[in-house]
């Protein structure tokens, strides 16, 4: 699929306000930390707290991701059973969605 010159400019700029976001939490994490690093370090702190932050939420999608595909097969299963039954009643269509998932 081709995108537009407007479609990459939009990607564009939200790839950057990312990246200064990131920019900014990273410097943040630095003031907390009570750090005052010269330049050379500064740097490598970002890229660090970067590189860290990237495995930490690539553990959180993988973590989600084995959550999700556990819950699938019984949702599957609800729907067939319900879609089976002929059409849902207006109870069952109007009744909310509900996680099977334990509270936290």
């Amino acid at each position: 699929m081709q995108m537009s010159a407007a479609e990459r400019n939009l990607m564009r700029d939200r790839e950057k306000l990312h990246r200064e976001e990131l920019r900014r939490e990273a410097d943040a994490a630095l003031r907390d930390a009570g750090l005052r690093l010269d330049q050379q370090k500064r740097e490598l702190f970002e890229q660090r707290y970067l590189q860290e932050r990237r495995k930490m939420e690539h553990a959180l999608r993988q973590e989600i991701e084995s959550k999700r595909n556990q819950e699938l097969p019984a949702l599957n299963d609800r729907l067939k059973k319900e879609f089976q039954q002929g059409s849902p009643t207006a109870k069952s269509a109007s009744t909310p969605a509900t996680s099977t998932s334990p509270k936290k």
